[in-house]
């Protein structure tokens, strides 16, 4: 009975590990980002380390993925090996696969090109982020280290974590992304004095980021869920940074760098074990009954009921929110409410359908950063009142009431009255 209860275990261990490739410039930074590593091998990751170029790289064999996540450190790769490219790795992404991907000053157009195919631009080889206003104490002369505050960062907890106190050191090229892209987010930013350029060169063009548009960590999370983050420093995620004291130029000392929590926090977040949401169970019907009908009447009172949970290790747990909310659609929105949230998992919304006919749909989409995207449809018809259930005699009808009553009374006193008199006339005559 141990034996087998100790299998089980194991079992559910093995299923339940994530399988992660790792693409790397050299062995070496296997080593100098152990800890890293050795986190997402805590989180329950099956780590694959190959390098970029490597001749027998596969991404799929026979139709299935070999791999749940990739992760890229390798800035100076000319050109993956095997079977993998960038198109390889955007059609991964497009079958909900995640990836994180780090640069650094000297990134190849390979990288850059990859960096395009998700929204972001990186900044021309040999270019750094400069700040001669926030760099740290330790940086040698081009102020190309520089310490970020934690206010740089997105406001959500979902992909950076919360409560961070101590600045993060990065060093490494600028990102834009393209604003007009609602999925991109801005990870962490640089301060309105950073800028990226050639280091040590006077600066003769407007460079390609200046000021807060300087983006140093850019996130994508696509339509189908897939997620990926881009780092425009590789030593970012180094032990070097995870351990290395913070003394911004001007201000307060640390003991030890942000860049350890906040990487554990955007790996959890980019490898969708943190932010998931999933729909579960569905109902709606008329106020007093129990199933759906075959169709509904208009003006009738309606009941709508939604499960949503959300992913905590390897649980969902019900999903406490305020802000998710339901539309009544028939090409536009007829009726729009909010989900109010009732017992356990589920969210519940009392509403009436409007005096109008058609086919309807209960639309609910939930789109909030740091969340997998939430959309669920269910489609029913409206009909008109039977000619059963019209009200015979309507208050604001009661002068038309009268006048016909008092109409047909008319009538009837005429016709009398013409009737009496002929018969008067003809009896005299």
């Amino acid at each position: 009975m141990k034996i087998l209860y100790i299998s089980l275990i194991f079992l559910g261990t093995v299923f339940a590990r994530k399988e992660t490739l790792v693409l790397l410039d050299n062995s070496a930074i296997k080593e100098t980002h152990s800890v890293f590593f050795k986190s997402l091998a805590d989180q329950g990751h099956g780590l694959t380390f190959k390098i970029a170029d490597d001749a027998g790289l596969v991404l799929s064999k026979y139709g299935d993925y070999l791999y749940d996540n990739l992760i890229i450190f390798a800035p100076g790769v000319e050109e993956f090996g095997g079977s993998i490219g960038v198109d390889t790795i955007t059609k991964f992404v497009d079958d909900g696969g995640n990836i994180l991907v780090a640069a650094n000053h000297e990134t190849t157009d390979t990288i850059r090109e990859l960096a395009t195919e998700f929204g972001f631009e990186i900044d021309e080889e040999g270019t750094s982020v400069i700040d001669h206003h926030s760099f740290d104490s330790n940086d040698k002369g081009h102020h190309t280290l520089i310490a970020v505050e934690p206010k740089n960062l997105i406001e959500a907890p979902m992909i950076v974590g919360s409560r961070h106190v101590h600045p993060l050191l990065y060093d490494g090229t600028g990102l834009v992304v393209d604003s007009e892209n609602p999925l991109v987010l801005e990870v962490l930013t640089g301060d309105s004095t950073s800028y990226s350029y050639k280091p040590g060169t006077y600066v003769t063009e407007t460079p390609l980021a200046i000021g807060r548009k300087t983006v140093l960590i850019a996130g994508l999370q696509a339509r189908n869920n897939a997620r990926v983050v881009f780092s425009g420093s590789l030593d970012f995620f180094s032990d070097k940074f995870f351990g290395s004291p913070v003394n911004p130029h001007g201000g307060k000392k640390y003991n030890s760098s942000g860049n350890k929590a906040v990487s554990d926090a955007i790996s959890r977040w980019v490898f969708k074990e943190e932010g998931v949401l999933r729909v579960g169970k569905i109902n709606h019907h008329k106020a007093g009954e129990q199933h759906p009908p075959s169709a509904y009447t208009i003006s009738e009172d309606v009941v709508y009921s939604i499960e949503i949970e959300k992913l905590e290790g390897d649980k969902w747990v019900p999903f406490n929110a305020n802000d998710v909310q339901l539309e009544f659609v028939r090409i536009d929105p007829f009726v729009r409410t909010s989900l109010v949230k009732g017992p356990g998992s589920s969210f519940v919304a009392h509403f009436k359908i409007p005096d109008i006919y058609g086919v309807f749909q209960f639309k609910m989409e939930y789109a909030k950063v740091g969340y997998t995207f939430l959309k669920n449809v269910t489609q029913v018809s409206v009909r008109p009142l039977q000619h059963t259930q019209y009200e015979r005699f309507i208050t604001a009808a009661y002068p038309y009431y009268f006048s016909a009553f008092s109409m047909m009374a008319g009538v009837l006193v005429f016709s009398f009255a013409f009737t009496h008199l002929k018969d008067t006339k003809s009896k005299s005559d």
